[in-house]
């Protein structure tokens, strides 16, 4: 088990060090950062003593170095927008994404492994077909047009929710939540179902083929055999074998739901890190954008190595392949 967790460690370190490289090639490739904080007026001595005083005429490693160094420490810089400490602006949209995020995914394993199990259990009724024909639209269907249809039908023609914002928000020391407004929860029901929709018919399929596919096994056979009632063996034998790989990409899929709330912020103007990351893009705000890049790849290496850890202490087949490679 140690060995395992240090090899995984390992490979996040790498992970982390390649993402930390690709954020770091922004500020010294994507456009000069001395042009962004100095005016035209500026002389060529002021510009070359500012580059010798924030270090860029230090080689490539050593500038590398120093950019993991102080990103480790949580320190990106000032923004080249609001000229204010990069840490300090994502401390204040993090709440709102990890909110919506959080909210997405309950929605998705709330609604996606029932009906998920439902489907894979009665393959032949018209409800099942019914479920997996509308859950074509979530999979089809690009998330900005759904939140947009979601936003006509709900906001514009029945007007039962807000189109755009966070509503009101409660501030807990540094975090802010919605969820102690009515105005917080009036504001999350669209974004959320927008985001979740995706991966609710995602876990659905994955949930129903691996239903379909361990019910097939000789042991639910021999189960059956035993004259085990069809309620114990489907979910207490199916279920709990088929939610070993529903584990794992529900895990990675809650990363791509950070990772991915920037079209569903932007369509709804969420105030979070996503739309937070357009608006730098829109300015060549390179800081933010090297730090977004950066959590995001923290958000999914701790996720995945989470989920690595609790699939080795659910699945015996590991231990026993890694104890048998090990004696």
């Amino acid at each position: 088990m140690l060995a395992f967790v240090i090899q995984r460690l390992l490979q996040s370190v790498l992970v982390m060090l390649t993402v930390a490289l690709i954020a770091f090639a922004l500020f010294n490739y994507v456009g000069d950062p001395i042009n962004s904080m100095v005016g035209q007026d500026t002389t060529l001595a002021d510009r070359e003593r500012l580059r010798q005083e924030l270090g860029l005429n230090d080689n490539f490693v050593v500038q590398f170095a120093r950019f993991v160094g102080h990103a480790t420490e949580g320190n990106f810089g000032l923004s080249y927008q609001q000229a204010r400490p990069v840490g300090t602006i994502i401390l204040e949209k993090m709440p709102a994404t990890l909110e919506l995020s959080f909210m997405a995914a309950f929605l998705a394993l709330l609604f996606g492994v029932p009906m998920g199990i439902y489907t894979g259990l009665n393959r032949s009724s018209w409800t099942s077909q019914a479920l997996l024909a509308i859950s074509l639209v979530g999979v089809s269907l690009p998330t900005f047009l759904i939140g947009i249809l979601l936003i006509l039908i709900f906001a514009v023609v029945l007007g039962w929710l807000p189109s755009f914002g966070r509503g009101s928000v409660v501030h807990i020391g540094w975090w802010t939540t919605g969820f102690l407004t009515v105005d917080g929860w009036r504001a999350i029901i669209l974004p959320s179902i927008t985001l979740a929709l995706f991966q609710m018919t995602l876990i659905m399929r994955l949930v129903r083929a691996e239903m379909i596919e361990v019910l097939r096994t000789d042991y639910i056979k021999f189960a059956r055999a035993r004259g085990l009632t069809s309620r114990a063996v489907n979910f207490g034998h199916a279920l709990k074998n088929t939610l070993v790989p529903v584990m794992t990409i529900t895990g990675v899929q809650l990363g791509s739901i950070i990772a991915f709330a920037v079209i569903t912020e932007t369509v709804f103007q969420w105030p979070g890190m996503g739309l937070m990351f357009i608006q730098a893009v829109t300015f060549a705000d390179i800081p933010v954008m090297a730090a977004y890049l950066v959590l995001v790849g923290f958000f999914f290496v701790v996720i995945n190595l989470v989920v690595d850890l609790l699939y080795y202490v659910v699945d015996p087949r590991l231990r026993v392949e890694r104890e048998v490679a090990g004696g």
